[in-house]
């Protein structure tokens, strides 16, 4: 939605433009409820066949899931307007509609675990329960707000108006279902990392949990800034400026590595300290202090790569990204770390690092290709 959006609307063809999301919506809803409904019905298999983990484990998670899998449903469509709006160079309204949703959430999560202000006491299902709320507020917040506000008179947008164009359906489909199929195997990258770590123990398997969060967190930066490029590269593709697509490739990668470690700097100066946030027991600080530092130098390599697969998707070139991701991932991390995790080392902190850091230096190659496609072809 944002690259064909944001092209439309680079190219001055603003009805266009709001035609994409009304097209795009309803099909949002088929594709939504499909993957809610695989979540939601296959909530035990997921957590015994696919994730391996302990039974006391599936009871906590089997109805967490199937709560989750409702608020992604309403995910799914706050995304499509999400993605409309950046589309057409708006991003202060998705942030200002994102703010007021964590807010909406964290009361929320917190009165519906520990039953306060005279709501039931659901504990982990009151934080899913709480995660519904929050998307389907952010959904109907953005429905209101682009349906009805002016300024987006000009984009003719009606959601139940007919499907206007079956070329328009195609062409959807054919940005989407790559980004779909890219977009699961980088998920299913961490679910694999997952399934190599767990092996080494509890201590390996909360330490990997503990990593990813912190670096997820740093991360955000970098995220924010791939959708900041894909916008900006669809609408200069639109208006044929492939100039400024690479000039704001080089300041994204600049601000976003800044941005980003930044943050790991301040989380690896003293680990343990933010570690025993989620180790109140003191059970797995000690290992993963030393192995976050480690790990944190070789995020470089995917920030790079998610800068550069958003360019590319900017100007369109959805399957490259897809291609690259999927041969990498599959060909060249799946069994490299396969064959690490069943290698007998006595020093599992070792171990831990050099399987968890396979998943950055594939970001390294994908990175490389990308360059190579953009310096060819660009």
């Amino acid at each position: 939605i944002t690259i064909t959006a944001g092209q439309y609307n680079g190219a001055q063809e603003f009805k266009k433009a709001g035609h994409i999301l009304t097209d795009s919506v309803w099909l949002i809803v088929v594709l939504g409820s499909v993957i809610s409904g695989v979540l939601f019905f296959g909530a035990h298999g997921i957590y015994y066949y696919i994730l391996n983990v302990p039974e006391p484990m599936i009871k906590l998670g089997v109805p967490f899931l199937k709560m989750r899998a409702i608020s992604i449903f309403f995910t799914f469509l706050y995304f499509a307007f999400t993605a409309f709006l950046r589309g057409i160079k708006n991003t202060q309204t998705p942030m200002w509609v994102f703010s007021l949703g964590a807010v909406v959430f964290i009361f929320f999560d917190y009165a519906l675990i520990f039953g306060k202000f005279g709501f039931p006491e659901m504990q982990l299902q009151g934080s899913a329960l709480a995660g519904v709320i929050q998307y389907s507020f952010m959904f109907f917040l953005l429905f209101f707000i682009v349906l009805f506000d002016p300024a987006y008179r000009k984009y003719s947008i009606s959601l139940f108006r007919s499907i206007a164009d079956i070329k328009t359906i195609k062409r959807l489909a054919n940005l989407s279902w790559p980004l779909i199929l890219d977009k699961a195997t980088m998920a299913g990258a961490y679910i694999w990392l997952l399934k190599m770590i767990t092996p080494m123990g509890t201590t390996a398997i909360a330490s990997f949990s503990v990593i990813k969060d912190i670096e997820r967190f740093a991360f955000l930066p970098a995220i924010a800034f791939a959708s900041i490029i894909t916008l900006l590269a669809s609408n200069n593709f639109g208006s044929g400026d492939t100039l400024s697509v690479k000039s704001n490739i080089k300041k994204i990668i600049f601000l976003a590595s800044i941005m980003v470690f930044g943050l790991l700097v301040i989380f690896s100066l003293n680990p343990s300290f933010f570690i025993r946030m989620f180790d109140l027991k003191g059970d797995f600080t000690a290992f993963a202090s030393r192995a976050l530092p480690i790990i944190s130098v070789l995020v470089f390599f995917d920030v790079l790569q998610l800068i550069l697969a958003g360019a590319m998707r900017g100007v369109g070139n959805v399957r490259f990204v897809m291609w690259v991701r999927f041969i990498v991932c599959i060909g060249l991390f799946a069994p490299l770390s396969y064959a690490v995790s069943i290698m007998p080392m006595q020093n599992l902190l070792f171990k831990f690092i050099i399987i968890y850091g396979m998943f950055y230096m594939c970001s390294a190659l994908m990175s490389v290709l990308y360059i190579r496609n953009f310096r060819r072809d660009y």
